[in-house]
């Protein structure tokens, strides 16, 4: 028992399942990739800084580990051994 036109609540679409439920699926904002020269956003040397930044992040992970033999992440933030 779908209506034809779906009715839009707070930006959201609205539907009816078959069972009488309603449904609310939220509009989402639509993704743009900008230029460089803005700054901010998605483009290609912002994503290349975050790789560099997660590399960076992971081998300081392993010369914690490596310095002080195990015990910065297996013991000390999980809490095992």
């Amino acid at each position: 028992m779908a209506s034809s036109a779906a009715p839009v609540i707070r930006g959201a679409t609205v539907t009816t399942e078959d069972g009488g439920r309603l449904n609310a699926f939220a509009a989402e904002p639509r993704m743009e990739v900008v230029a460089a020269e803005n700054g901010w956003g998605f483009h290609e040397r912002a994503e290349k800084l975050n790789g560099r930044m997660a590399m960076l992040g992971f081998v300081a992970l392993l010369a914690t580990e490596f310095a002080l033999g195990g015990e910065a992440f297996t013991r000390g933030l999980l809490g095992l051994g």
